[in-house]
C-alpha cells in the first residue's frame, strides 16, 4: 500500500497573527516536518482565494465574520478575508518544509468556497487530487493540518467516501472550534470510518 501524507492549509493566515488564526496553529509545523520522511508522497493543500471571494464576510452587507449565509450550494460560514492569492497570508508557514510531490490549491473560484482537498463545497466540483492519488497507486492517507473541524474534516470524510484508507493525526492538527464544530467534526469523521489517532 502506498501511503501519502496530506498537509492541509498550514498557511500564515491560519497561524497566530494571521487573518483567520487557529489557536496553536504554528505548534504543528515541527511535528509535521518530522513526519514527512515516513511517507511515500507528501501533498500540501493551499487555500488560494481571489480578492473579493464570495465566502468573505466583507462581501456581504450587514454580515460579520463567522455569520452564516445561504449560497447556491448550501449553508456557508462567512470568514474574514484570508489567504488571498499572492499575499503573505496565503504563503505556507515559513518553517514548513515545502518540498512536496504536489500542491493542491483550492478556493480559487470566486463563487464557491472549498474546504475539502478533493471537492469544492458543492461536493461535485473536483480538485483533481483523487485522480492524482489513484494514478500513483496511493490508497492510504494520513491527514494533518488546519483546521481540524473544517478543511481537515471535510478532506478526511471525502477521502474515506472515495475509498481511501484514512487516518487523521489529531496531535498534528488544530481546530477553530466554532460553536462546537470540533465535536461535530470528530463525530462525522468517525461515522465515515476515518481513524482519529
Amino acid at each position: 500500500m502506498t501511503h501519502a501524507l496530506i498537509v492541509v492549509d498550514v498557511q500564515n493566515d491560519f497561524c497566530p497573527g494571521g487573518a483567520l488564526a487557529v489557536p496553536g496553529g504554528d505548534e504543528i509545523v515541527a511535528p509535521i516536518n518530522a513526519m514527512m520522511e515516513d511517507y511515500d508522497a507528501v501533498i500540501l493543500t493551499q487555500d488560494w482565494h481571489p480578492a473579493g471571494h464570495s465566502s468573505f464576510a466583507s462581501e456581504h452587507d450587514g454580515k460579520d465574520p463567522f455569520d452564516m449565509t445561504d449560497m447556491h450550494y448550501g449553508p456557508q460560514v462567512l470568514w474574514p478575508d484570508h489567504c488571498v492569492q499572492g499575499t503573505e497570508g496565503a504563503s505556507f508557514h515559513p518553517e514548513l518544509k515545502t518540498h512536496a510531490d504536489l500542491v493542491i490549491r483550492k478556493g480559487f473560484r470566486p463563487g464557491i468556497d472549498s474546504y475539502s482537498a478533493f471537492f469544492e463545497n458543492d461536493q461535485k466540483t473536483p480538485t483533481g487530487l483523487e485522480g492524482y492519488l489513484k494514478s500513483r497507486g496511493i490508497n492510504k492517507l494520513t491527514l494533518v493540518g488546519l483546521a481540524t473541524d473544517f478543511c481537515v474534516h471535510f478532506s478526511a470524510v471525502d477521502a474515506a467516501r472515495l475509498g481511501f484508507d484514512v487516518t487523521v493525526r489529531m496531535d498534528a492538527c488544530r481546530a477553530i472550534d466554532l460553536d462546537g464544530s470540533l465535536a461535530a467534526a470528530k463525530e462525522a469523521m468517525r461515522s465515515a470510518c476515518v481513524k482519529l489517532v
